[in-house]
């Protein structure tokens, strides 16, 4: 697999933006106690089952594939010119 540049910070951002989807749809908010571990299944499951994002093969669940999932997802979803987005 490619590395993904700023994959890191692309999920911190993906997690914020989640949340605030997450929110806004009705279904859930993150807690100050959540793991990141739960937050990134969390976010990966709501994303899949609104079709967002397309599901990893079961054999293939991850925590690191989501979160690489996950840092796919939220590049596509921020401006050319963002900061994230440069190399």
């Amino acid at each position: 697999m490619k590395k993904i540049d700023n994959e890191a910070e692309l999920i911190k951002e993906a997690l914020k933006i989640g949340g605030v989807y997450a929110k806004k749809r009705g279904v859930g908010e993150f807690e100050s106690t959540d793991s990141a571990k739960e937050k990134v299944q969390y976010l990966y499951r709501l994303l899949v089952h609104d079709k967002l994002i397309q599901p990893l093969a079961k054999q293939q669940q991850s925590d690191v594939n989501m979160k690489r999932k996950l840092a796919l997802w939220i590049a596509k979803q921020l401006p050319e010119d963002h900061p994230l987005l440069k190399a």
